[in-house]
């Protein structure tokens, strides 16, 4: 027994020694990987090698078409600005290439290894990204890049990204005030030296409100549930599934489910009964918009877990939410895990609705209800509000002033250097010449 206890290892710390070694595991194979590409390239003199011989200013890069909703308002920005951009995505049908630009050029860089090996040969000033984990696998920092930053695409805690996401990052765009503290913590824990913190805000959220103060009031309609769970063995349909689909159906209350688009994938057997089982659309009506906001507008309360969507639902459609018990959740692969505070997205949700659980799931209308008629959960999103989502309807402008800083920045180093360089070599030419 005394062996046993000595050679145990907690959950939460299994997580995170895996995680680590898996990390140092694939930083091995994607550095050699890396490697003989970079041979490849050097003798083959492949086109994007030769991309890169000339610097580019600023160039963004978009790992999935999904993200044009981060990404769009700040493009529109840097063209109204003159400033040219290299837009760098993995999808060939992005959006991006139906905008009519000027100063934005659009790049399908391939996808996988194609698109990472166009991304560690690249020679910019500036690469601003909403994709994390750069220099953890696949995405290596190029010696070329002069400045990496970092843009959120959601209003919750970073630390909740995978272990190192943002560590080799020089730069972070940071949507509320709460983000700053906990990533210095991370900083002082990893060693890194203190890096430049913007608070701008949140583009998408910005230009989601826009749309929906011009939308006006939703028309008179019947009292609406929209259950948005993620997937995965912790998401609400593989917990509940038909118990919570019953209870919600016998409120009398509408019900939308609009489950995660990975679920018609990982969960196929999952949707498929569910869908066969509840098929009357006068009970239930199943939702698959590429758009959400019409289904958010219409619905007066969310039932989700650890989705975003969450954010999305409270702080700019200003609606309660019913949520699933967080602590479920292994913390051990996040950066949360060297945090001794819990994370701020997991604090504020009893600010915003009530927890579901077993025990108050068959008495889902009692809880719906409450949520809807309580006015302290819209003191709590008022409060989440202030503290997550700063300079509302300015995050694009803002987040630009930012990187324009940061270009001007590289900018000048960089000619300071070629100046010491020149002067370096002229007093070399000089003292030369004194010596003949």
């Amino acid at each position: 027994m005394g062996l046993i206890k000595v050679l145990y290892i907690d959950p939460g710390t299994g997580g995170m020694l895996f995680t680590v070694l898996f990390g140092i595991f694939g930083v091995a194979i994607f550095s050699f990987r890396a490697l003989i590409i970079k041979i490849k390239y050097s003798a083959s003199g492949d086109k994007n090698a030769k991309l890169n011989q000339k610097k580019i200013p600023i160039a963004i890069f978009a790992e999935d078409k999904r993200y044009w909703n981060t990404f769009e308002t700040v493009l529109d920005e840097f063209e109204k600005r003159k400033q040219k951009v290299v837009y760098m995505t993995c999808s060939k049908d992005d959006p991006v290439f139906n905008k009519k630009y000027e100063y934005i050029t659009g790049e399908f860089i391939g996808e996988g290894n194609k698109a990472y090996s166009r991304l560690n040969l690249l020679n910019a000033s500036v690469v601003l990204s909403s994709t994390p984990s750069l220099g953890v696998f696949q995405w290596k920092r190029s010696k070329n890049v002069d400045c990496y930053i970092h843009i959120p695409h959601m209003a919750s805690d970073i630390i909740l990204y995978r272990m190192f996401s943002v560590d080799r990052f020089d730069a972070i765009i940071l949507p509320g005030k709460y983000q700053e503290k906990p990533l210095r913590q991370l900083e002082e824990i990893h060693g890194i030296k203190p890096r430049d913190m913007e608070l701008c805000g949140i583009p998408y959220m910005d230009v989601m409100k826009k749309r929906l103060d011009a939308a006006g009031e939703v028309p008179a309609h019947e009292r609406t549930v929209l259950l948005a769970p993620t997937w995965g063995e912790n998401g609400i349909l593989t917990k509940y599934g038909e118990r919570l689909i019953d209870a919600l159906v016998s409120t009398g209350y509408k019900v939308i489910v609009r489950p995660h688009p990975q679920s018609f994938i990982a969960e196929k057997e999952i949707i498929d009964r569910l869908t066969t089982k509840y098929n009357d659309p006068s009970k239930v009506e199943w939702n698959r918009d590429n758009d959400n906001f019409e289904v958010l507008r219409r619905s007066d309360i969310l039932i989700s877990d650890f989705s975003g969507v969450i954010f999305d639902f409270s702080l700019v459609f200003n609606k309660p939410v019913i949520y699933t018990d967080p602590s479920n959740i292994d913390t051990g692969v996040f950066d949360a895990y060297w945090i001794d505070e819990t994370p701020w997205t997991f604090r504020v949700l009893s600010d915003l609705g009530i927890e579901l659980n077993d025990s108050n799931i068959d008495n889902i209308k009692d809880v719906i209800d409450k949520c809807l008629e309580d006015p302290s959960f819209e003191e709590g999103r008022n409060k989440a509000r202030s503290e997550a989502w700063a300079n509302i309807g300015q995050g694009a402008a803002r987040s630009v002033d930012f990187v324009m800083r940061k270009y001007k920045e590289t900018v000048d180093k960089s000619n300071a250097a070629k100046q010491e360089t020149a002067k370096a070599v002229k007093a070399k030419t000089k003292k030369s010449k004194k010596r003949k």
